[in-house]
């Protein structure tokens, strides 16, 4: 047998038990996780350092991050919430025919394989987002390790199943595999129910279709990527520039440009951008070349930057003397030529790479969004005073991303109850689902009903003693 069949046929022996936990139960696994990641804080930042290049203030940040959420999901799981339990009392006279008794509510999935992230050693990694909230579904977690920081997998892997198994889950609650081989022979085992993935869209979209030909279709929740547009009117450009330009700068080079939500396209008025296009170019000049993740991101990085920058209308604006120089990079096109290039001019480029693009008319703007790829994040710039004049773009915003801000930027994802981190394909493979912040849960559940059932034979939120004390909705 090997490794891999070894840890999903463990976490298959741990998914009857783990889904009928209660629910505080398994808050309580969840605590003790993240209580065990914050004992271990000066071992694990100092790792993750080493094998990252990311620096320790960022790093601690990350951590603290991971047990948030860690915490949040208990606090989710503890609730009952995510249930949805739902129960319909006998009702002879209902207007479509007797109605029976029906008691719907959402249960774990099964096993889920979650893949680690690169640009997220802690938060999007062993013991993150997607883990935590398979875990506090009531689902066991098979990791598949990324290669970028796999001293760093290993340990935090043992110490996350060390909390499980002292806080009383099941062995194979949690477990570790490692390899691209193994991960794809876990995606294609029977055992696995559900997957999550968080890369390359070419990565992305060779698991996702692995998942859709097994001979028992599983989802697959994939996060692929995104340029995440940046609309700035003229009103605003020509009152907030120096603001604009330095959160758009601090926002590009945040982390070295590596974060899924890095703001890579920005639209702005021909007619004033001259003084925005000046400022923003003049900041990112100032900026330093950080080192990256790897080198093999660091090649992706500079091998796609090199390519848009040779694109028919591409201007260089900010370029190192180097050209193997990982330092930011910022090109410049109309939006004519953006618009006939714009398979090759809207692709990701995964690093701190800009492309400043300008316009006539926001309605313009508003028609090529509407023909982008689908992305996670889009924000518009302008001024208060103009709301009456912008529905139509916020309605195109809204349609092309799952996230639509408002002079604001879009690094920076928080853990709350209303986040969405996702997006219309390819920023996603299902864009009805969020990685980040509780409705995450909702991922690795699956609605069953019950008609007619005897209370005995009842999943304890069913019951009408409601011995978990979850929510039910009553009619």
């Amino acid at each position: 047998m090997s490794a891999t069949d070894r840890a999903v046929s463990a976490a298959v022996a741990a998914a009857e038990t783990w889904a009928a936990t209660p629910p505080q139960a398994r808050a309580r696994a969840l605590v003790a996780v993240a209580d065990a990641l914050e004992a271990a804080r000066e071992e694990l930042v100092p790792l993750a350092g080493s094998e990252s290049h990311l620096p320790p203030a960022r790093l601690n940040g990350e951590l603290t991050r991971t047990t948030f959420q860690l915490r949040l999901f208990a606090e989710e799981a503890a609730s009952g919430g995510s249930y949805d339990a739902r129960i319909d009392r006998p009702d002879p006279d209902w207007p479509t025919g007797p109605r029976p008794d029906l008691r719907r509510y959402r249960t774990a999935l099964g096993p889920v394989l979650v893949f680690a992230a690169s640009n997220f050693p802690f938060a999007f990694s062993v013991a993150g987002g997607d883990t935590a909230s398979a875990l506090a579904a009531g689902c066991p977690v098979v990791l598949k390790a990324h290669p970028g920081h796999p001293a760093l997998s290993r340990r935090t892997a043992e110490i996350v199943a060390a909390a499980l198994k002292e806080a009383g889950a099941p062995d194979g609650t949690f477990g570790l595999i490692e390899g691209e081989r193994e991960g794809v022979e876990a995606l294609r085992h029977p055992g696995v129910k559900a997957a999550a993935f968080t890369g390359s869209e070419r990565g992305g979209l060779a698991l996702a279709r692995i998942a859709a030909e097994r001979p028992e279709p599983i989802p697959f929740y994939g996060e692929l990527g995104s340029t995440n547009p940046v609309v700035v009117t003229a009103r605003a450009a020509e009152a907030r520039a120096e603001e604009i330009a330095q959160g758009y700068v601090g926002s590009l080079t945040l982390g070295a440009g590596q974060f899924c939500t890095n703001p890579g396209i920005l639209f702005v008025p021909a007619g004033g951008a001259g003084a925005l296009t000046d400022r923003v170019t003049a900041l990112l000049g100032d900026v330093a070349a950080a080192p990256m993740l790897n080198d093999r991101i660091e090649a992706g990085y500079l091998d796609a930057a090199r390519a848009l920058g040779e694109r028919p209308g591409a201007r260089r604006l900010v370029w190192p003397d180097d050209d193997a120089s990982p330092a930011p990079r910022l090109l410049a096109m109309d939006l004519d030529a953006f618009a006939a290039d714009r398979d090759a001019a809207a692709r990701e480029c995964f690093g701190p790479l800009g492309l400043v693009v300008t316009y006539e008319r926001v309605q313009d703007v508003a028609d090529l969004l509407e023909t982008l790829p689908g992305q996670l994040t889009t924000s518009l710039h302008a001024e208060p005073e103009e709301t009456g004049e912008l529905g139509a773009l916020a309605d195109v915003l809204a349609g092309r991303s799952g996230r639509v801000l408002w002079n604001q930027w879009p690094t920076g994802v928080s853990v709350t109850h209303a986040m969405q981190h996702g997006g219309p394909f390819p920023a996603t493979t299902t864009p009805s689902t969020t990685s980040v912040g509780t409705a995450a849960i909702e991922r690795f559940l699956r609605p069953v009903t019950y008609q007619n059932w005897p209370q005995d034979l009842l999943p304890p939120p069913l019951r009408d003693d409601n011995p978990w004390d979850v929510p039910q909705r009553i009619h």
